[in-house]
């Protein structure tokens, strides 16, 4: 791939805290903010407007009717994908996954057989085997879970997030990645996640390098039912604690490092409030520290439970009135999941989010390996050792990032040349991590320091 030039874009900041003022500087690689600023909302609406013509697409639909139903929309997607192919330089590929879910008992209630729609934007580096996954599904329901006919546009859950990642397969299969994607089109999401299982479980016997997983459902409203809260500034990313694959070694690991807030998952959510707020302007993005909304779920979820980095990306405020509705108005209240209901500036910002988050980590070197800091001196001195990763290209640098122990994010950056660092703050006082760095300035995801020598 051709060397990358990077803009420099400095912006004042004011922190209320101390009244002191300072300054940021964003440096944007150019190619990866092009196709940001690519990014169409005429596109994604149209695409939307497509997938509520469907009617409805609940699981228990036809898989055979040729204008309405799931099966209809998994040709659409599958066809609309394979439009992108010719300009894509032979990386962009498309598949259908058949399985079989439901059955007496099941919130199916019977057995039915349904489709995922898998999009592959190829790796160019032979040597780089990591992959990354982004989801959304593209089953929906109305204000009963086991309607297949009455109508149910499902604008925004999920269309929002299927409008989000084929916009992403558009503008990101004509550029060089070395790293490979899988965009994952899914379906059985409101019956039980069952495309995104069989989609985990597949990455796990193929044994997959699956570096990072990006679930979007619901990205496209920005407004409150019941308050009228309005906002399309902000955007929420739910991420894991603990993991819940845990070994009761890995549990010794974490309790002797403190480290309750630094899961893979957490790493990959500030990764993406780092990026994606680099990228897109006028967005905040607000990592909420727990896998999922309470006694809800989403398709990150068996991605997560398989041990993989993953996490949920959502609107901040959601709107009860069209989610899981009839399409119907009472009281001078509109209900049901219609288009009129996106906030098409928006749903462009937080593709964007996706889209910069996604090509940056591509782009990056692998993670360290081995990143490990002495405890066992007494010294108000921290030093820390790790290893170079042993696939892709090699990193030009790497940072040590620090935050103090009471803070949730990232506070300092400093480069190394080397593979070890030693810096003047208090192993006690202070959370460590490295991230690999490519001459170009495009990070790795951030590895946490633990406790050894």
């Amino acid at each position: 791939m051709k060397a990358l030039h990077s803009l420099c874009i400095i912006l004042g900041i004011f922190f209320c805290a101390n009244s002191m003022k300072s300054q940021t500087i964003k440096n944007r690689d150019s190619i990866i903010e092009s196709a940001v600023n690519d990014i169409s909302v005429d596109n994604m609406k149209a695409l939307i407007q497509d997938l509520v013509g469907f009617h409805n697409r609940n699981n228990l639909s036809s898989m055979t009717h040729p204008t309405q139903g799931i099966g209809a929309t998994a040709e659409y997607l599958y066809q609309k994908v394979n439009t992108y192919i010719p300009s894509s330089n032979e990386r962009l590929s498309v598949e259908k996954a058949f399985y079989t879910i439901g059955g007496p008992g099941t919130r199916l209630g019977r057995e039915v057989t349904v489709c995922n729609v898998i999009a592959t934007i190829q790796g160019s580096n032979p040597d780089d085997d990591r992959k990354i996954a982004l989801l959304a599904h593209f089953d929906n329901r109305n204000g009963n879970g086991s309607d297949s006919i009455r109508y149910a546009p499902g604008a925004n859950d999920d269309g929002s997030g299927v409008a989000c990642l084929m916009e992403i397969t558009r503008l990101l299969s004509r550029i060089d990645l070395p790293v490979t994607l899988k965009i994952m089109f899914l379906s059985g999401e409101e019956h039980g996640l069952y495309g995104a299982q069989y989609m985990a479980n597949k990455a796990k016997q193929e044994n997959w390098n699956l570096i990072a997983v990006l679930n979007n459902d619901m990205i496209g409203n920005g407004n409150a039912s019941e308050t009228n809260t309005h906002n399309n500034t902000m955007l929420r990313v739910f991420s894991e604690n603990i993991p819940a694959i845990e070994t009761d070694e890995m549990k010794r690991i974490r309790v002797y490092n403190s480290a309750e807030n630094d899961s893979p998952s957490r790493q990959l959510a500030r990764y993406i409030k780092e990026t994606g707020e680099r990228y897109v302007d006028n967005t905040t993005i607000k990592l909420i520290y727990r896998n999922d909304r309470f006694g809800r779920g989403g398709d990150h979820t068996p991605f997560s439970r398989k041990g993989y980095a993953a996490v949920r990306i959502c609107e901040m405020h959601e709107n009860y009135d069209r989610t899981h509705q009839y399409v119907r108005e009472e009281n001078g209240i509109r209900y049901g999941d219609e288009i009129e209901g996106i906030d098409f500036e928006y749903l462009r910002k937080n593709t964007g989010i996706n889209l910069s988050s996604v090509a940056n980590l591509a782009l990056a070197p692998s993670v360290p390996e081995n990143v490990r800091q002495e405890v066992s001196k007494l010294t108000n001195y921290s030093a820390l050792r790790w290893d170079s990763p042993k696939q892709g290209k090699k990193p030009a640098c790497y940072y040590v990032l620090i935050r103090e122990t009471d803070q949730s994010q990232w506070q300092t950056k400093i480069r190394v040349e080397g593979t070890e660092a030693r810096i003047p703050y208090s192993k006690d006082n202070y959370f460590y991590a490295v991230q690999s760095v490519d001459a170009e300035g495009h990070e790795s995801l951030a590895v946490f320091a633990t406790g050894g020598d």
